[in-house]
């Protein structure tokens, strides 16, 4: 009986092969927030997200807050419905989309929901910002979380919160800029009050010259460039120092690279006399970001981490 060709097979190769073209070929442009990095399951971030649909019940929207002249320089606020004028000044989570520094907006569906629901009703404020996208470099890229930091702290009274109670928390792309900031890298002229921590959402770039100096995905070459020098500049691990806030890394255990170099980076911010620890999760890369929210011990343990830096 001859042999049949494996076709689901093939498809997949073949499917494999678009994805990473798409990933090396797409268009940089703002425009194309909502675009595709599909079919690696390595780097499928939920960046092929859709916008949310609305305001999750009981909160309130402000959008598109200018912290800077770009139009992608933007962010959100989420407040619940109603304050109570006696209420306490709000502790905040100050939210930086993934998507391979290139695509991803603020409003995308796997950020709103469940998130800023659960996290509102808690009794947080919630920021998800924008930032400018390749091709403004990485570390302009972390400029530009860094200056919306601080224009939210500066305006944090307005929204009934604690510019003194700031958390960073990011997924994928948006995980290592808030690892570098949380490094203690200071990009750009912004310098943003002290914030109480940070939640590193299955970054798997927290050690950035060690990635480039092995086989890798051409995204990466897109966002940190040949140059050796400029390597140590965008590196969480390069521009770790003491002093840090507490840090949770979330990794996926199915990931290859992520909770390797979640340990190692851990490991040097405790070497730096700082906090830090590392929740492994068996989640897919996109699910470390959109299940974040949902009733489960991940979210649970996620909430514990908070709750301490209140």
């Amino acid at each position: 009986m001859p042999n049949r060709p494996n076709r689901p097979l093939a498809r997949s190769v073949l499917a494999a092969a678009l994805a990473f073209a798409a990933i090396a070929l797409a268009p940089p442009a703002a425009a194309q927030r909502f675009g595709r990095l599909r079919g690696l399951s390595d780097l499928a971030d939920g960046a092929d997200d859709t916008p949310s649909t609305g305001t999750p019940a009981g909160t309130r929207a402000i959008r598109d807050v200018a912290y800077g002249p770009d139009k992608a320089q933007r962010f959100d606020v989420y407040l619940p419905a109603a304050t109570p004028a006696d209420a306490a000044p709000a502790p905040v989570v100050f939210f930086v989309h993934g998507g391979g520094w290139r695509i991803g907006d603020k409003a995308m569906r796997r950020m709103v929901d469940p998130k800023v629901g659960h996290w509102v009703a808690r009794g947080w404020v919630v920021i998800s910002t924008n930032y400018r996208l390749l091709p403004t470099p990485v570390v302009d890229q972390a400029a530009d979380v860094a200056a919306a930091v601080a224009f939210a702290q500066s305006q944090a009274g307005a929204w009934h919160a604690d510019p003194g109670r700031f958390v960073l928390m990011g997924h994928s792309a948006g995980a290592h800029l808030v690892a570098l900031l949380a490094a203690g890298a200071t990009p750009g002229d912004a310098r943003p009050r002290p914030w109480r921590g940070a939640v590193l959402l299955d970054s798997a770039a927290l050690d950035v010259p060690r990635i480039m100096a092995h086989r890798h995905l051409h995204l990466y070459d897109a966002a940190f460039g040949a140059d050796p020098a400029q390597w140590a500049a965008v590196s969480p691990m390069a521009q770790l120092r003491a002093g840090t806030a507490p840090m949770l890394a979330v990794c996926s255990s199915r990931r290859q690279d992520s909770c390797p170099q979640a340990d190692d980076f851990t490991a040097r911010v405790r070497a730096f006399g700082g906090q830090a620890r590392v929740l492994r999760e068996d989640l897919s890369h996109a699910e470390i970001n959109k299940d974040l929210g949902a009733p489960s011990d991940y979210t649970a343990q996620v909430d514990a981490f908070l709750d301490g830096l209140r």
